[in-house]
């Protein structure tokens, strides 16, 4: 979750799995490269991994749920999730068992026939420090031999016994004194574990690791971003990085996390890396006089062995805008320009969809799939975008598009190999955008506050799903969703493509044409990226709930109006051809509350102005804009626990319940935000 720059004030607001053969020309798995689960994914059978495949490319082969029986899909079983925050995994499968996970990396094993909890483990990351960030989010598990793997938001990797949950191995990943966290799945590729980590927007340094499957041993550390040149440089790759930097960018980190994107190549032997937004988000203020910034917002191309840098390419060269490439990337052999290529396709936050030679990077096509105003386009020969003047926020206020949310966040696309269509949960809104002059910013990493740039809301929000042909590089359809929180998305060889909604649905259409062919009630917001798998001879599609994404935080006052409330409505939910179970109703709407004020507007009262901008740095990232929940924690309008703030937000009274301490607020900052939210007490509830 990012975080919003207030204009007036100045101040921040934000498997072991087995590739399907026909993309890579293979017919047949090798027995020693796999586990016998993994050998079973032939049929689809089984959901191997978070994007099912090495390739990422969330496409089911199963087709007994089709467009002509799609109307008898239903519940088949729900299993409730005993945690609060916001639930974002999809959930993988292994012979009829389910894999997910909650928050902070709880991990869920579910009887995929009845959804009855076969085991449950907690890794407690959210009592082992009281200063890790606040995001408890978790994007799901992999797994390899009989072995899930998890990355707590502590920054431990811990290899799990499959059949009884129980830990077999765990690493610290990262120094937990700094500000890093871990929200996104592991992947497993040929027995080698690949975790990266977040914490860009704390300006810290991103890198990808390489741990051995069985034993948990570091095989490699590929840095996003170099480090001191004083201190010599740890690669080729890194040195040459380092001629893309000015100043002195190693003491405030420089970004690049990769916490969400990667997919894996088995004959080229290559992972590919999605790497994450410069931290600061100002280039001026980490890298004095410009720079393309090397990896930031980068696909780095690494040997699967070693590590060592084959190619990239930056999909936004001097990233200051969020622009990540942390999202999805999908591994495909298409058609281009009459000719097959081993292509890589992304959707990143910058509004571009882009195909790229996958064996030595080159751009081969960069198209816009939302409106798009900092670039005019790509330069196929160079690689290079077409900057529109102006777009920096150099000569003042900016209307930019996509805004920091982007054009596509991290919730999951789809590809279609039948149709050569991908399915992009995309966001469409824009916003005013400023750089900060040189000497005018400050930053602080625990607090979350970086002024290098000054940033709107987003404005005029919509959002929705598009189906984009590979082959021709255009849109073929596109809808949306109220609310505009789109939900990731699953293909099928039934023709379909699901996905959730975040005011309470799964959603199916059909592949080619858009239409909504199916609709069934989720009991809450559903983001993740949903799964299927076959049992019994019976094919299901799975999903987990429980409001979560940056769009939902954005759209809180909205989502509100649907009733979802902390800790309710977080389950996982099992659809199948004549299904017969049922969801509790529906929790009634809340009251309609006083809309929330503009956060951008000073109140005129400087205690509560000042209290705001302590909320909005510190606080926004769960709960909310203006103190306005979208469910994913507590509502903060309604909180009975001002008298004892003291002891919750610096002395970290409620650690052990994923509430991080601030230990290093003032206590000038403290009485301001108790009367900043004393302002925005409403009662009940």
């Amino acid at each position: 979750m990012k975080k919003i720059v207030l204009l007036a004030a100045a101040a921040v607001l934000v498997a072991a799995t087995a590739v399907y053969p026909t993309f890579f020309g293979s017919t047949s798995y090798a027995a020693a490269d796999v586990d016998s689960a993994a050998m079973a994914d032939q049929s689809g059978a089984d959901w191997l991994s978070h994007g099912r495949t090495y390739a990422e490319d969330r496409f089911s082969p199963l087709d007994q749920i089709g467009t002509g029986n799609i109307g008898n899909l239903e519940l088949a079983w729900y299993a409730d999730l005993d945690v609060g925050g916001e639930i974002e995994s999809t959930p993988i499968v292994a012979k009829g068992i389910i894999y997910t996970t909650g928050t902070y990396g709880v991990v869920f094993a579910i009887d995929g026939r009845t959804g009855k909890q076969l085991w449950r483990y907690d890794p407690g990351a959210q009592a082992r420090g009281a200063t890790i960030p606040a995001w408890g989010r978790n994007r799901g598990v992999a797994m390899w031999k009989g072995k899930i793997y998890v990355g707590a938001a502590d920054g431990r990797l811990i290899a799990l016994d499959a059949g009884t949950g129980k830990p077999v191995w765990d690493v610290q990943t990262f120094d937990p004194k700094i500000p890093y966290t871990i929200t996104g799945a592991p992947r497993v590729f040929d027995g080698h574990v690949i975790i990266g980590q977040g914490g860009g927007d704390k300006a810290t340094r991103g890198f990808a690791s390489s741990y051995n499957a069985e034993t948990g041993k570091l095989e490699w550390r590929f840095w996003l971003v170099p480090g001191n040149p004083a201190d010599g440089f740890e690669s080729d790759a890194e040195k040459m990085a380092a001629q893309t930097w000015n100043g002195e960018w190693w003491k405030f980190g420089g970004g690049g996390n990769p916490w969400n994107a990667f997919a894996y190549d088995p004959e080229l032997r290559l992972v590919y890396i999605g790497g994450g937004n410069g931290g600061p988000w100002g280039r001026n203020a980490r890298s004095p006089g410009g720079g393309d910034n090397l990896f930031v917002s980068s696909i780095v191309a690494v040997n699967v062995d070693t590590g060592k840098y084959a190619w990239h390419y930056q999909t936004t060269p001097g990233d200051q805008w969020d622009y990540t490439a942390t999202q999805d990337i999908i591994l495909a052999d298409l058609p281009v320009n009459g000719e097959q290529r081993k292509v890589l396709m992304q959707a990143p936050k910058n509004g571009f969809f882009f195909v790229i030679d996958r064996a030595n990077g080159k751009l081969l096509s960069a198209k816009p799939y939302v409106p798009v105003t900092w670039a005019s386009g790509y330069d196929l020969a160079s690689g290079r975008p077409i900057e529109v003047p102006g777009a920096r926020g150099d000569a003042g206020p900016f209307q930019l598009s996509p805004s920091w949310l982007g054009g596509h966040s991290w919730q999951p696309m789809s590809f279609n190999p039948v149709l050569n269509y991908a399915y992009i949960p995309f966001i469409d809104a824009s916003m005013s955008y400023e750089e900060t002059p040189v000497g005018q910013w400050k930053f602080n990493p625990l607090g979350g506050m970086d002024t290098s740039v000054r940033i709107g809301l987003p404005q005029n929000m919509k959002g929705g799903i598009v189906a984009w042909d590979m082959v021709n590089q255009r849109e073929v359809w596109r809808k949306y969703l109220p609310v505009g929180v789109a939900g990731g998305t699953m293909a099928t060889a039934g023709g379909l493509v699901f996905q959730g909604t975040g005011e309470g649905f799964m959603v199916a259409y059909d592949a080619k044409t858009g239409a909504e062919v199916w609709r069934r009630d989720a009991g809450s917001g559903v983001i993740g990226g949903p799964a299927s798998y076959s049992v019994d001879g019976e094919q299901y599609i799975v999903a987990t709930a429980g409001m979560g994404g940056a769009y939902a935080l954005m759209s809180a006052f909205d989502s509100q109006k649907f009733g979802w409330r902390y800790g309710e409505g977080r389950r996982v939910l099992a659809f199948k051809l004549n299904g017969k179970a049922k969801l509790p109703p529906r929790p009634a709407p809340p009251a309609v509350e006083a809309s929330p004020p503009d956060p951008m507007k000073l109140t005129g009262n400087a205690l509560i102005d000042k209290g705001s901008l302590v909320y909005h740095t510190y606080c926004v990232d769960c709960h909310g804009p203006s103190a306005v929940s979208p469910g994913g924690y507590p509502d903060l309008r309604h909180t009975g626990m001002l008298p004892a703030l003291e002891k919750i937000v610096i002395d970290g009274a409620l650690v052990p319940n994923g509430m991080p301490a601030f230990s290093h607020m003032t206590r000038d900052e403290l009485d301001a935000l108790r009367a900043y939210l004393q302002s925005r007490h409403l009662p009940g509830r």
